[in-house]
């Protein structure tokens, strides 16, 4: 299963700000993950790609989306990222979201 976070560094958050939240706590230190840095595909790797133009209409989700397509409504993100829309509150009734395939190749231009 490829997850979003599969390939972001997990750090020890121990700044003296979230002091308080320790306590609260009973922890030291708290896990965190790195925001990671999605680059967006370059234009010779959208070329490469096949993408499948959907129109918004009422019900759709980017998780049935991922579902229909990639047969993964855990991969979500990956049309959400792909058409810089981070939640289905951007996206309105009519607009047209692209849908990249195949997946293999998305997911390696993203590096996971």
């Amino acid at each position: 299963m490829v997850s979003r976070y599969s390939a972001t560094d997990i750090f020890l958050n121990t700044e003296e700000e979230y002091q308080q939240k320790f306590k609260e706590r009973n922890t030291k230190f708290i896990s965190q993950f790195a925001t990671p840095n999605l680059s967006h595909p370059t234009i010779d790797e959208i070329a490469s790609l096949d993408i499948v133009n959907h129109t918004w209409t009422t019900g759709d989700r980017f998780w049935k989306l991922s579902g229909q397509y990639y047969g993964r409504p855990d991969l979500w993100w990956v049309i959400a990222w792909f058409n810089r829309m981070p939640t289905e509150g951007q996206v309105k009734l009519g607009d047209v979201v692209a849908i990249p395939l195949p997946l293999d190749k998305i997911l390696e231009y993203l590096e996971i």
